[in-house]
């Protein structure tokens, strides 16, 4: 690895948007079939930039799948040495020509750099969207020697992302294994674009090639690079620009000025982006608030939400108004039970949905949770007065004194019953009376699959001690999605109504299967899941991302992971059989893929992962 500090491959090189800058350091290219690496007569010294603006690139002349031993010993030796070097030097990434068909024993070597020392550097596969021209024909006829086709691993053009799986495959999926895309005339098609976004993306090299010049002589990019740039910024990846500069005197400062205000005319982020920043693709347990007594601070976060109690107003307005008409506005006080009250929310939303309905209200706010019934009974000296009466108990065993007109609840999780909405409702649907209304009435939940390096790793990091090692992968996370890829539309699951309707099945264990059709070569890792709930009439609420309720943020999406990521063809199905499994004391979910090729099921007998009742 030479001392001397190049533009990538050897021409300049800038980096934005990121905190930093990047370079590269290229060696000296010898010749992989007469000479072995040598040690550069001079090496920099220590300087604090090698930590953050500089990053390694291997020579390029390294071949250590060589069919040819003296060059796959030669380039074995060369690779461990710079790998080190780059290792001593304390840069933050070391560049990896994209390593084309099968290169197990680079991946070896890198492996074996990667867990054997003592050091954070990570290494960047270099790989091209579309396969150079100039390589297709020579892939083709290497194929055709192997008995393999085009046709078997989809378009030419999605190459290089099969040459990227194989060899992340290999390193068996190292986190400190990314991507750095380089990007080229010609793009891929949608959906093979939207592939790698679930990969884990650290840079995107800009030829300067790629920039066109305007009516005023300044580059600019095409607007499908332009859109390709905004969707990669996103994920915060390193902009390398490369190539000999073709406008203006200056090598790069037009180049860095034109990408800097296409950064500053991006879309704001919405409301939701703005609560969710810091939790992308960061994975937490979901909440069990019938078994667990959520803390103030929990109870607060949901609180902020601008949209879901302004939708359950609105749900509760509409009901009384058809509930009690014009004439009898004065004289009949529906009862309503607010169930699993909280720290009063909905308590208030029904207050001001009484008002502004002009309807009498006789409220019961039902809280099983002692600290949160504290805060509640403050409500109701303070503000409420005898119009709310606070009970203290879990609603399941209530026997109140009154049947209700209307029950309210907020009892969904990301997955519509995954806070055991179906049992705690059921249970206090003796409160209601004949003909009563429950707020909300409905609920689905809906899955999708998705491919997710990023998720896959996080999940891997989650071992805990004295458990099945692969325990992690047979339970839900609630995950604030962010680089991956949703590789077809979601579809219904669950789907649960309140009060039951007579001669619906007894009890809430349900089974499903579900089959989706994927467009590209893909990998899959797992699948999201999301919810709908109709609050009452036309009223909802949705995490679903086609129907997302704008603004609103009280529910990230779930994730079931799968324990071995499995190749996915374009054209192929898959399909995964779901369950929701109960007892007397414990709800808990099944899962396992069978097709394209079987898994093992997930989570049996809820041996990892189990909701309290």
């Amino acid at each position: 690895m030479a001392a001397a500090a190049a533009a990538a491959a050897g021409a300049a090189a800038g980096a934005w948007p990121g905190s930093t800058s990047c370079a590269c350091l290229s060696s000296t290219p010898g010749s992989a079939e007469s000479s072995a690496w040598r040690r550069p007569a001079a090496a920099p010294g220590p300087a604090p930039d090698w930590s953050s603006l500089i990053v390694g690139s291997v020579s390029p002349w390294l071949r250590p799948d060589s069919p040819l031993e003296h060059v796959r010993r030669n380039s074995e030796q060369a690779l461990l040495q710079e790998l080190d070097f780059g290792a001593y030097l304390g840069v933050p990434a070391v560049l990896l020509p994209l390593p084309q068909l099968h290169s197990p024993n680079l991946a070896r070597l890198l492996l074996s750099h990667l867990q054997g020392a003592h050091h954070s550097t990570a290494v960047w596969v270099r790989v091209p969207l579309l396969a150079p021209e100039d390589t297709r024909e020579e892939l083709v006829a290497n194929e055709e020697g192997t008995g393999s086709s085009w046709e078997e691993h989809g378009d030419p053009d999605e190459k290089t992302w099969m040459w990227w799986h194989n060899f992340r495959t290999l390193c068996d999926y190292n986190k400190r294994v990314g991507v750095a895309l380089e990007l080229g005339p010609d793009l891929p098609s949608g959906p093979a674009l939207d592939r790698w976004l679930g990969e884990p993306l650290r840079a995107a090299f800009l030829p300067t090639s790629l920039f066109l010049t305007n009516k005023r002589g300044f580059p600019v990019l095409a607007r499908a690079h332009q859109r390709l740039l905004g969707r990669l910024l996103r994920l915060e990846v390193q902009v390398v620009l490369w190539g000999p500069p073709r406008h203006g005197s200056k090598p790069l400062s037009c180049y860095l000025q034109y990408l800097e205000h296409l950064g500053q005319h991006r879309p704001p982020p919405s409301a939701y982006e703005l609560f969710a920043r810091g939790y992308e693709d960061y994975l937490q347990s979901p909440l069990q608030p019938l078994m667990d007594n959520l803390e103030s601070q929990t109870y607060e976060v949901f609180e902020k939400d601008p949209i879901k109690y302004a939708q359950y107003q609105q749900a509760i307005y509409q009901c009384l108004l058809d509930r009690v008409p014009e004439e009898e506005k004065e004289t009949n006080v529906q009862v309503v039970m607010v169930l699993g009250a909280g720290r009063g929310p909905l308590v208030n939303a029904a207050l001001r949905a009484g008002r502004q309905a002009g309807r009498k209200l006789r409220i019961y706010a039902v809280e099983k949770n002692p600290n949160a019934v504290v805060t509640l009974q403050s409500w109701q000296y303070e503000e409420w007065g005898s119009g709310v009466q606070v009970v203290a108990r879990d609603m399941r065993g209530w026997t109140p004194p009154e049947a209700a007109d209307l029950l309210v609840s907020e009892l969904l999780g990301s997955f519509g019953d995954n806070e055991l909405a179906p049992e705690c409702l059921d249970g206090a649907q003796a409160c209601l009376k004949e003909g009563g209304v429950s707020i909300p009435c409905s609920y689905t939940s809906f899955l999708a699959p998705i491919s997710s390096s990023k998720l896959y790793n996080e999940v891997r990091a989650c071992r805990e001690r004295d458990r099945d090692p692969e325990a992690q992968f047979e339970m839900p996370y609630v995950v604030r999605l962010h680089n991956y890829h949703q590789l077809a539309a979601p579809q219904p699951c669950f789907t649960f109504r309140h009060p039951r309707p007579e001669g619906a099945e007894p009890g809430n264990s349900r089974y499903q299967r579900i089959s989706f059709r994927v467009e590209v070569n893909t990998a899959l890792h797992g699948f999201a899941g999301y919810f709908e709930t109709t609050l009452y009439g036309d009223i909802t609420l949705s995490i679903r991302p086609e129907t997302h309720s704008p603004g609103m943020f009280s529910w990230f999406p779930i994730f079931f992971p799968i324990k071995q990521p499995m190749a996915v063809r374009a054209g192929q199905e898959v399909s995964v059989s779901f369950w929701r499994c109960s007892s007397p004391k414990k709800v808990w979910y099944e899962w396992a893929v069978t097709s394209p090729a079987c898994s093992a099921l997930h989570n049996p007998t809820g041996r990892s992962y189990t909701i309290g009742l």
